[in-house]
């Protein structure tokens, strides 16, 4: 110990790190007694930010940026026991970064912790926001398969649609006029050395503002802020109550960083990263990509909306909504920071949030798109396999009728379920939507033989509620 003790007096003398971090450490913080975890919400987000990062560098020693290497690196990686820790500690620490800068959020807005005197703390942190958010988008096209690349693609598309900026932007994004190994390496350097190295500097800022200004005390009604007098009344209440950082609060973050690094290490060794997909191909165009869990409410609002009000809400909705965070502090620096004084900003939350689930659940089932990855139905549906209801049924999944119709629990959902088609459509009603086609479906006319449409209709006619049984034979006389 003597000689550890020694080292450390050395590099601190020669340093003076303890100097520096001294002031840091034992820095007053209010005492918070009933709202004290809540506070710990930050401090886990640059825990799972530096998580992101030690893991991010190794996975960097073993991925090739290219187009033709990117996919089989990853593969490579991913058949390592390590590889695979790795990949999946990755995948989770970027879903705990996500969860755990939106909690912080909502806590920040629910305590009004964005008045007087700290708007430049909220308005660093929602840079930081923003840059998570585009280092998830950045990261999912470094996986280099079917999914990332047209999610890419479709996103670049619907930025063409942004009024007069448009296409630049989607030629920006892709690095060119389409899909390769210019936007991966693009993708690469942003997700890899831009944002992170933005985002380590706006941390250092939010940081220094937390020391400067103060860690927000719990709100109460009887507490309103009044910029001209708050920072005196808040130094007094240091004063009279307050507790150094360390050890006091520290703990609390210590606890719940570990509590994250644990979890987010348990679930890569039990689930594992996410699998990849097939490689990149343009040529395959059925593919139906799915963004990442924290992007699929905004892919299903874009999937619903009119098409007539796409470049609307594409435009204005994120300007919209980041105007609304960056004006929030400068318009409401003072009042009350009681979120029961202020309940609508509790229903503003509670809208969000419902909104996020809702149509997260409607983008995770995608209704609007076809399941191109639909299995031939098995025969314990089909009820035989041989005649022309089997054939049938072979001829309903190779003409891609299953990816949009749904029977007996298989196939898509774009469609109406044929599950009992037989009760509900006669063979010439049948016959005629195949032949003229409907709204999302393509008429089949030129493109099915006629022994093709005898086998489809036969083993349509078969779908009924109940089996029908064959008449009983006649009695003897």
């Amino acid at each position: 110990m003597q000689i550890f003790k020694r080292i450390w007096l050395w590099f601190d003398d020669s340093t003076g790190l303890s100097a520096a971090l001294g002031p840091v450490m034992s820095h007053p913080v209010p005492r918070a007694r009933k709202t004290a975890w809540f506070y710990v919400l930050g401090s886990a987000t640059l825990i799972a930010f530096l998580i992101q990062v030690a893991t991010g560098i190794a996975l960097a020693s073993g991925y090739v940026p290219s187009s033709g290497q990117a996919y089989s690196s990853l593969v490579f990686i991913s058949g390592a026991p390590i590889g695979r820790i790795i990949r999946g500690i990755h995948y989770f620490g970027a879903n705990a970064m996500i969860i755990l800068i939106g909690l912080h959020t909502i806590r920040v807005y629910l305590m009004a912790s964005y008045k007087y005197p700290r708007q430049v703390n909220w308005l660093s942190g929602v840079f930081l926001l923003l840059l998570t958010l585009l280092m998830a988008f950045t990261g999912q096209l470094l996986r280099w398969d079917q999914t990332g690349y047209w999610s890419v693609l479709i996103a670049a598309q619907q930025s063409g649609r942004v009024p007069i900026i448009g296409n630049w932007v989607g030629h920006f994004i892709l690095a060119g006029d389409s899909v390769g190994g210019a936007t991966l390496g693009r993708f690469y350097a942003a997700h890899v050395f831009f944002f992170p190295g933005l985002i380590f500097l706006l941390v250092g800022f939010h940081l220094y503002l937390v020391v400067r200004n103060g860690i927000s005390e719990a709100p109460s009604i009887d507490r309103p802020v009044e910029p001209e007098t708050y920072r005196t009344w808040y130094h007094a209440l240091l004063a009279r109550e307050g507790e150094a950082f360390w050890p006091y609060a520290l703990w609390r973050d210590a606890v719940f960083g570990l509590l994250v690094i644990l979890t987010v290490v348990g679930l890569a060794i039990a689930i594992g990263p996410p699998g990849l997909g097939k490689p990149p191909d343009p040529t395959i165009v059925q593919a139906t990509p799915r963004p990442e869990w924290y992007f699929l409410w905004y892919y299903a609002i874009l999937s619903l909306i009119p098409k007539w009000s796409e470049s609307l809400v594409m435009f204005w909705g994120p300007v919209i909504f980041g105007g609304a965070l960056v004006l929030l502090p400068l318009v409401a620096r003072k009042g009350q920071r009681s979120p029961w004084r202020r309940p609508w900003s509790i229903a503003i939350v509670a809208i969000v949030l419902f909104m996020i689930a809702y149509y997260g659940a409607v983008g995770k089932v995608a209704p609007w798109s076809p399941r191109m990855d639909a299995p031939p139905l098995p025969a314990s549906v089909v009820g035989t396999t041989t005649g022309p209801i089997a054939q049938g049924a072979k001829v309903f999944h190779d003409k891609g009728c299953e990816y949009c119709h749904l029977v007996s629990g298989y196939g898509g959902i774009r469609g109406p379920d044929l599950t009992y088609a037989g009760d509900t459509m006669t063979p010439a009603e049948i016959t005629t939507r195949i032949y003229s086609g409907a709204t999302n479906m393509p008429s089949y006319r030129g493109n099915m033989t006629p022994e093709e449409l005898s086998s489809l209709l036969a083993f349509l006619e078969s779908r009924h509620r109940q089996p029908i049984q064959p008449p009983a034979p006649a009695a003897n006389q």
